[in-house]
């Protein structure tokens, strides 16, 4: 019986690698193609290691080397040496700072709000050159051109967001409602390189969708709430129509990248989808934060990892670019008909047709056992943990019914839609 081993890159978090393991572990073994399978998992050690060694992994879900160098060196060895499978590829980890993803998704045609890169207000400090910041300076007062940062703000127009081009959590983005604010902002921040971005006001709803492997749920979501409150239990904020083009998005740009473990957040403005951000390399997937779509992240990850792992499914890491830029570039195709030819390739590259046929086959008890799981004592210690971790201790009772009861409500919807 082929064993597959399913690597877990993690940063601090405890969750959801605690819910995949037990649910690794509840699947068992399984059948696909007259053959059976299992998975089993190991949380990876960072250590030194030899270019030339063979790894034991089968896959491995990464959460830590968009930030951590150790590990993301490891994973291009292991990628490029030995066709470990990948979530995700580390290749295009500089596309996750944004400024890639833009101006890609652009060229594709998609209704990305005015940007512009900024210069460094100051100038960069280098680790690895002691001269750095005097050859920045020599170089600057040759080549960089002085600019009028309220002409270019004039142009994105108020109000706009800056935005660190690498940031990530909001860390960092300021909405700048008039020239007043602009340079205050805009010398506050320091040595990091900001994109301007026009804001899109009046948007009717802000959806953020989650993507693993060929599956996206796509979720109505308030950053300016507390963090156990953006995401509301919402299943008909938009049109089929509308929908189906988040969808589409999400699954293009992880496509085009070789994402599979990434979200997307677009603002939906009188029936158009104006994409802001969608380049996270650890894309959020807390119990905290998730709640109600939890268990639904849960399977898709199981899913998604058990048909790559059973169907020796190639790791991708090169990128078909000109694929895309071929539909791109024609100026004889509307809007829609590119985007309907990007989820023609994108569909093709996830493996759309196999993947659910994969699901059926293999996992056709999946969302009774996971049913089964949230409402175990097992899932009760998880929750419970993980509040306890996550906020002050007078707040957890408060905190441990908050999500039981969207739990709760997860569980009942399900029983609704399995009869």
């Amino acid at each position: 019986m082929p064993s597959h081993l399913v690597g877990l890159l993690l940063g601090t978090e405890e969750d959801w690698p605690g819910a995949y393991e037990a649910l690794v572990e509840r699947v068992g073994p399984f059948t696909y193609g007259g053959e059976t399978h299992e998975l089993v998992t190991e949380r990876v050690m960072n250590e030194p290691f030899d270019l030339r060694y063979t790894p034991r992994h089968s896959l491995v879900i990464d959460r830590l080397a968009w930030w951590y160098y150790l590990p993301r060196e490891w994973l291009k060895k292991i990628a490029l040496m030995d066709d470990v499978y990948l979530l995700n590829n580390p290749f295009t980890f500089q596309a996750m700072e944004k400024h890639a993803a833009y101006c890609a998704m652009i060229r594709l045609g998609l209704k990305v709000p005015e940007t512009w890169l900024l210069p460094h207000k100051l100038p960069p400090q280098s680790v690895r050159f002691e001269s750095a910041t005097e050859k920045f300076e020599e170089m600057a007062s040759r080549y960089n051109a002085p600019f009028d940062l309220d002409e270019i703000a004039a142009r994105v127009g108020y109000p706009l967001f800056m935005k660190p081009f690498d940031g990530g959590q909001w860390i960092g983005v300021t909405r700048i409602a008039d020239q007043g604010e602009l340079h205050s902002a805009y010398d506050g921040s320091g040595e990091r390189m900001m994109h301007f971005q026009a804001s899109v006001e009046g948007f009717d709803v802000f959806a953020r969708s989650l993507s693993i492997g060929a599956e996206t749920m796509v979720m109505k979501y308030d950053p300016s709430k507390p963090l156990h409150d953006r995401y509301s239990v919402s299943h008909d904020f938009l049109s089929a129509e509308t929908g189906n083009e988040v969808v589409t998005i999400s699954r293009l740009v992880n496509a085009f990248f070789r994402w599979e473990f990434n979200s997307c957040e677009t603002l939906i403005k009188d029936g158009e989808v104006h994409p802001i951000d969608y380049a996270n390399a650890s894309p959020d997937v807390a119990l905290t934060s998730l709640h109600y779509y939890f268990p639904w992240a849960m399977k898709a990850l199981l899913r998604w990892t058990a048909f790559c792992t059973a169907t020796a499914r190639p790791n991708r890491i090169d990128q078909d670019t000109r694929d895309y830029f071929e539909i791109g570039d024609r100026e004889d195709l509307s809007y829609e008909e590119k985007l309907a030819a990007y989820r023609g390739l994108a569909d093709g590259f996830f493996e759309v047709d196999r993947y659910e046929e994969f699901c059926a086959e293999a996992l056709p008890d999946l969302d009774e056992l996971m049913l089964e799981y949230v409402e175990s004592d097992d899932f009760d210690r998880l929750l419970v943990q993980t509040v306890q971790t996550t906020f002050p201790a007078h707040e957890h009772e408060h905190f441990v019914a908050h999500y039981r009861g969207l739990l709760d409500a997860w569980a009942k919807d399900q029983r609704v839609t399995a009869a």
